[in-house]
Protein backbone atom coordinates (compact mmCIF):
# COMPACT_ATOMS: atom_id res chain seq x y z
CA UNK A 1 0.00 0.00 0.00
CA UNK A 2 1.17 3.40 -1.18
CA UNK A 3 1.70 5.82 1.84
CA UNK A 4 -0.34 8.38 0.30
CA UNK A 5 -2.79 5.41 0.75
CA UNK A 6 -2.27 5.10 4.41
CA UNK A 7 -3.01 8.91 5.01
CA UNK A 8 -6.11 9.06 2.35
CA UNK A 9 -7.89 6.00 4.53
CA UNK A 10 -10.52 6.98 6.82
CA UNK A 11 -10.57 5.51 10.17
CA UNK A 12 -13.73 4.33 11.74
CA UNK A 13 -14.59 5.65 15.20
CA UNK A 14 -17.02 4.45 18.03
CA UNK A 15 -19.75 7.02 18.61
CA UNK A 16 -20.36 7.78 22.33
CA UNK A 17 -23.91 8.37 22.63
CA UNK A 18 -24.37 11.93 24.42
CA UNK A 19 -26.13 12.35 27.50
CA UNK A 20 -29.12 13.35 25.84
CA UNK A 21 -29.36 10.60 23.83
CA UNK A 22 -29.24 8.23 26.65
CA UNK A 23 -32.21 10.32 28.06
CA UNK A 24 -34.48 10.00 25.46
CA UNK A 25 -34.44 5.98 25.19
CA UNK A 26 -37.37 5.25 27.19
CA UNK A 27 -36.02 3.03 30.64
CA UNK A 28 -36.68 -0.78 30.06
CA UNK A 29 -36.14 -0.99 26.50
CA UNK A 30 -33.29 -2.61 26.46
CA UNK A 31 -32.27 -5.40 28.61
CA UNK A 32 -28.17 -6.79 29.40
CA UNK A 33 -27.68 -10.17 29.70
CA UNK A 34 -25.94 -11.10 33.44
CA UNK A 35 -24.10 -13.85 31.95
CA UNK A 36 -22.74 -12.61 28.62
CA UNK A 37 -23.69 -9.03 28.68
CA UNK A 38 -24.86 -9.13 25.03
CA UNK A 39 -27.72 -6.52 25.11
CA UNK A 40 -30.91 -7.09 23.45
CA UNK A 41 -34.56 -5.68 23.46
CA UNK A 42 -36.97 -6.00 26.18
CA UNK A 43 -39.40 -6.99 23.88
CA UNK A 44 -38.02 -9.60 21.99
CA UNK A 45 -36.18 -11.24 25.35
CA UNK A 46 -39.99 -11.65 26.71
CA UNK A 47 -41.13 -13.51 23.43
CA UNK A 48 -38.12 -15.71 23.89
CA UNK A 49 -39.41 -16.42 27.67
CA UNK A 50 -36.89 -14.62 28.81
CA UNK A 51 -33.85 -16.61 27.86
CA UNK A 52 -30.89 -14.94 26.70
CA UNK A 53 -30.75 -15.20 22.82
CA UNK A 54 -26.79 -15.54 22.62
CA UNK A 55 -25.84 -17.52 25.51
CA UNK A 56 -29.19 -19.26 26.71
CA UNK A 57 -29.00 -17.85 30.34
CA UNK A 58 -31.79 -18.33 31.71
CA UNK A 59 -33.56 -14.69 33.55
CA UNK A 60 -35.98 -14.45 36.52
CA UNK A 61 -39.00 -14.16 36.01
CA UNK A 62 -41.80 -12.93 38.21
CA UNK A 63 -44.48 -15.03 39.94
CA UNK A 64 -47.48 -14.08 37.08
CA UNK A 65 -44.77 -14.76 34.40
CA UNK A 66 -44.40 -17.74 34.89
CA UNK A 67 -47.77 -18.63 35.60
CA UNK A 68 -48.31 -16.89 32.28
CA UNK A 69 -46.43 -19.27 29.98
CA UNK A 70 -46.98 -22.33 32.52
CA UNK A 71 -50.94 -22.38 33.04
CA UNK A 72 -53.79 -23.18 30.18
CA UNK A 73 -54.09 -20.08 28.94
CA UNK A 74 -52.74 -17.79 31.66
CA UNK A 75 -55.80 -19.05 33.67
CA UNK A 76 -54.95 -19.43 37.24
CA UNK A 77 -57.20 -19.28 40.25
CA UNK A 78 -55.39 -17.56 43.45
CA UNK A 79 -55.60 -18.71 47.00
CA UNK A 80 -54.52 -16.49 50.24
CA UNK A 81 -54.07 -13.17 48.00
CA UNK A 82 -54.48 -11.05 50.67
CA UNK A 83 -52.08 -13.01 53.31
CA UNK A 84 -49.61 -10.49 54.99
CA UNK A 85 -46.97 -10.69 57.60
CA UNK A 86 -47.87 -8.94 60.90
CA UNK A 87 -44.08 -8.79 61.73
CA UNK A 88 -44.49 -10.96 65.00
CA UNK A 89 -40.97 -10.19 66.28
CA UNK A 90 -40.88 -6.31 65.55
CA UNK A 91 -37.62 -6.57 64.02
CA UNK A 92 -36.58 -2.93 63.10
CA UNK A 93 -37.66 -1.55 59.68
CA UNK A 94 -39.01 -4.91 58.81
CA UNK A 95 -42.46 -3.49 58.41
CA UNK A 96 -41.53 -0.18 55.92
CA UNK A 97 -39.47 -2.91 53.77
CA UNK A 98 -42.60 -4.78 53.22
CA UNK A 99 -44.46 -2.26 52.38
CA UNK A 100 -41.55 -1.53 49.90
CA UNK A 101 -41.62 -4.75 48.30
CA UNK A 102 -45.65 -4.72 47.99
CA UNK A 103 -45.65 -1.29 46.30
CA UNK A 104 -42.73 -2.28 43.99
CA UNK A 105 -44.04 -5.51 43.27
CA UNK A 106 -47.69 -5.58 43.62
CA UNK A 107 -47.67 -8.75 45.46
CA UNK A 108 -48.77 -9.66 49.73
CA UNK A 109 -45.16 -12.10 49.71
CA UNK A 110 -42.70 -14.06 47.60
CA UNK A 111 -45.32 -16.66 46.53
CA UNK A 112 -48.14 -17.07 44.75
CA UNK A 113 -50.52 -19.72 45.48
CA UNK A 114 -53.58 -21.06 43.57
CA UNK A 115 -54.84 -23.96 41.04
CA UNK A 116 -55.34 -23.97 37.16
CA UNK A 117 -54.95 -26.75 35.02
CA UNK A 118 -52.11 -27.76 32.73
CA UNK A 119 -52.62 -29.50 29.39
CA UNK A 120 -56.18 -29.91 30.94
CA UNK A 121 -54.95 -31.40 34.11
CA UNK A 122 -55.75 -29.64 37.29
CA UNK A 123 -52.78 -29.03 39.55
CA UNK A 124 -51.89 -27.16 42.66
CA UNK A 125 -49.94 -24.60 41.83
CA UNK A 126 -47.21 -22.64 44.53
CA UNK A 127 -44.36 -20.00 42.49
CA UNK A 128 -41.74 -18.09 44.47
CA UNK A 129 -40.50 -15.07 43.27
CA UNK A 130 -37.12 -13.40 43.63
CA UNK A 131 -39.00 -10.13 43.43
CA UNK A 132 -40.00 -10.26 46.69
CA UNK A 133 -37.81 -9.95 49.74
CA UNK A 134 -35.29 -12.01 47.60
CA UNK A 135 -38.31 -14.80 47.74
CA UNK A 136 -37.06 -15.84 51.51
CA UNK A 137 -39.23 -17.97 53.40
CA UNK A 138 -41.35 -16.42 56.06
CA UNK A 139 -44.26 -17.39 58.16
CA UNK A 140 -46.77 -16.20 55.44
CA UNK A 141 -44.50 -18.34 52.34
CA UNK A 142 -44.53 -21.47 54.76
CA UNK A 143 -48.37 -20.91 55.38
CA UNK A 144 -49.32 -19.96 52.31
CA UNK A 145 -47.43 -23.22 50.55
CA UNK A 146 -48.81 -25.55 53.25
CA UNK A 147 -52.38 -24.31 53.14
CA UNK A 148 -51.51 -25.54 48.96
CA UNK A 149 -50.23 -28.67 50.24
CA UNK A 150 -53.33 -29.82 52.28
CA UNK A 151 -55.73 -28.00 49.03
CA UNK A 152 -53.78 -30.59 46.85
CA UNK A 153 -54.28 -33.54 49.45
CA UNK A 154 -58.43 -32.31 49.85
CA UNK A 155 -58.47 -32.24 45.66
CA UNK A 156 -56.54 -34.90 45.22
CA UNK A 157 -54.32 -33.02 42.08
CA UNK A 158 -50.83 -33.41 41.43
CA UNK A 159 -48.81 -30.44 43.36
CA UNK A 160 -46.09 -28.32 41.39
CA UNK A 161 -43.89 -25.71 43.08
CA UNK A 162 -41.51 -23.63 41.35
CA UNK A 163 -38.72 -22.58 44.09
CA UNK A 164 -36.65 -19.68 44.17
CA UNK A 165 -35.05 -18.17 47.17
CA UNK A 166 -32.29 -16.80 48.98
CA UNK A 167 -33.06 -18.83 52.12
CA UNK A 168 -34.43 -18.02 55.24
CA UNK A 169 -35.91 -14.58 56.41
CA UNK A 170 -33.87 -13.02 59.52
CA UNK A 171 -36.45 -10.61 60.10
CA UNK A 172 -38.70 -13.43 61.37
CA UNK A 173 -35.92 -15.66 62.98
CA UNK A 174 -36.78 -18.79 64.18
CA UNK A 175 -40.83 -18.51 62.96
CA UNK A 176 -39.20 -18.57 59.17
CA UNK A 177 -37.28 -21.69 60.34
CA UNK A 178 -40.44 -23.30 61.90
CA UNK A 179 -42.02 -23.18 58.26
CA UNK A 180 -39.12 -25.76 56.51
CA UNK A 181 -40.60 -28.40 59.51
CA UNK A 182 -43.91 -27.17 58.76
CA UNK A 183 -44.01 -27.72 55.01
CA UNK A 184 -42.05 -31.14 55.06
CA UNK A 185 -44.73 -32.38 57.43
CA UNK A 186 -47.41 -31.58 55.09
CA UNK A 187 -45.39 -33.31 52.51
CA UNK A 188 -45.00 -36.34 54.35
CA UNK A 189 -49.46 -36.52 54.45
CA UNK A 190 -49.62 -35.72 50.71
CA UNK A 191 -46.90 -38.33 50.09
CA UNK A 192 -48.60 -40.82 52.72
CA UNK A 193 -52.30 -39.95 50.39
CA UNK A 194 -50.38 -40.76 47.52
CA UNK A 195 -50.86 -37.29 45.78
CA UNK A 196 -47.99 -36.51 43.27
CA UNK A 197 -45.13 -33.53 44.01
CA UNK A 198 -43.35 -31.85 41.20
CA UNK A 199 -40.54 -29.73 42.32
CA UNK A 200 -39.39 -27.19 40.32
CA UNK A 201 -36.29 -25.41 41.00
CA UNK A 202 -35.23 -22.03 39.58
CA UNK A 203 -32.18 -19.95 39.94
CA UNK A 204 -30.98 -18.93 42.66
CA UNK A 205 -32.60 -21.60 45.41
CA UNK A 206 -30.45 -21.79 48.46
CA UNK A 207 -30.72 -21.89 52.57
CA UNK A 208 -34.16 -22.84 53.96
CA UNK A 209 -36.37 -23.63 50.37
CA UNK A 210 -33.55 -25.74 49.20
CA UNK A 211 -33.67 -27.58 52.54
CA UNK A 212 -37.02 -28.68 52.89
CA UNK A 213 -39.79 -28.23 50.25
CA UNK A 214 -37.77 -27.67 46.96
CA UNK A 215 -35.48 -31.29 47.45
CA UNK A 216 -38.73 -33.26 48.67
CA UNK A 217 -40.28 -33.57 45.16
CA UNK A 218 -41.52 -37.32 43.86
CA UNK A 219 -39.96 -35.14 40.34
CA UNK A 220 -37.49 -33.14 40.53
CA UNK A 221 -36.40 -30.91 38.05
CA UNK A 222 -34.13 -27.54 37.48
CA UNK A 223 -33.47 -24.94 35.08
CA UNK A 224 -30.45 -24.63 32.73
CA UNK A 225 -27.70 -23.16 35.06
CA UNK A 226 -30.04 -22.85 38.25
CA UNK A 227 -27.80 -22.71 41.18
CA UNK A 228 -29.21 -24.15 44.60
CA UNK A 229 -27.65 -25.45 47.91
CA UNK A 230 -27.45 -24.34 51.89
CA UNK A 231 -25.03 -22.59 51.50
CA UNK A 232 -23.37 -20.50 48.50
CA UNK A 233 -20.25 -21.28 47.24
CA UNK A 234 -18.21 -18.90 49.06
CA UNK A 235 -19.43 -19.59 52.32
CA UNK A 236 -18.19 -23.17 51.61
CA UNK A 237 -15.11 -22.55 50.50
CA UNK A 238 -13.79 -20.53 53.59
CA UNK A 239 -15.32 -23.21 55.95
CA UNK A 240 -13.58 -26.26 54.03
CA UNK A 241 -10.95 -24.08 52.91
CA UNK A 242 -10.90 -25.91 49.43
CA UNK A 243 -11.47 -24.70 46.65
CA UNK A 244 -14.86 -26.11 44.88
CA UNK A 245 -15.09 -27.78 41.39
CA UNK A 246 -16.30 -25.89 38.23
CA UNK A 247 -20.00 -25.22 38.29
CA UNK A 248 -20.29 -26.41 41.60
CA UNK A 249 -24.15 -25.96 42.62
CA UNK A 250 -25.26 -25.69 39.07
CA UNK A 251 -28.15 -27.76 37.87
CA UNK A 252 -26.15 -29.54 35.73
CA UNK A 253 -23.50 -30.02 38.31
CA UNK A 254 -26.43 -31.34 40.85
CA UNK A 255 -28.15 -33.73 37.69
CA UNK A 256 -24.69 -35.38 37.49
CA UNK A 257 -24.17 -35.97 40.73
CA UNK A 258 -27.66 -37.47 41.17
CA UNK A 259 -29.63 -34.81 42.76
CA UNK A 260 -32.12 -34.24 40.20
CA UNK A 261 -34.25 -36.08 37.90
CA UNK A 262 -33.90 -34.18 35.02
CA UNK A 263 -32.69 -30.66 33.50
CA UNK A 264 -35.42 -28.92 31.60
CA UNK A 265 -34.99 -25.81 29.24
CA UNK A 266 -37.54 -23.09 29.82
CA UNK A 267 -38.84 -23.73 26.45
CA UNK A 268 -39.84 -27.29 27.06
CA UNK A 269 -41.12 -26.88 30.47
CA UNK A 270 -44.54 -27.05 30.04
CA UNK A 271 -44.90 -29.74 27.37
CA UNK A 272 -42.49 -31.62 30.13
CA UNK A 273 -45.03 -31.00 32.95
CA UNK A 274 -47.83 -32.07 31.04
CA UNK A 275 -46.28 -35.26 29.59
CA UNK A 276 -45.31 -36.06 33.70
CA UNK A 277 -49.01 -35.42 34.09
CA UNK A 278 -49.92 -37.94 31.23
CA UNK A 279 -47.93 -40.54 33.13
CA UNK A 280 -48.74 -39.71 36.60
CA UNK A 281 -52.29 -39.05 36.72
CA UNK A 282 -55.94 -38.99 35.01
CA UNK A 283 -57.58 -36.40 33.07
CA UNK A 284 -61.21 -35.39 34.69
CA UNK A 285 -63.45 -36.12 32.02
CA UNK A 286 -66.21 -33.30 30.58
CA UNK A 287 -69.08 -35.06 32.86
CA UNK A 288 -67.02 -35.03 35.90
CA UNK A 289 -65.42 -31.53 35.47
CA UNK A 290 -69.12 -30.61 35.13
CA UNK A 291 -70.21 -32.29 38.00
CA UNK A 292 -67.78 -30.30 40.61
Amino acid sequence: MAIKDFFQKKRKYATIPSEQSKREIPEGIMSKCPKCGTIQYSKELGKNLKVCTSCDYHNKLSAFERIEITMDDGRFFEFDRDMVSEDPLEFPDYVNKLTRSMESTGLRDAVVTGEGTIGGYPVIVAVMTADFFLGTLGSVVGEKITRAIETAIQKKYPLIIFSTSGGARTQESILSLMQMAKTSAALAKLDDAGGLYISIITEPTYGGVSASFAMLGDIIIAEPGARFGFAGRIVIEETIRQKLPEGFQTAEFNHKHGQLDKVVHRKELRSTLIKMLELHTVKPTKEASANG
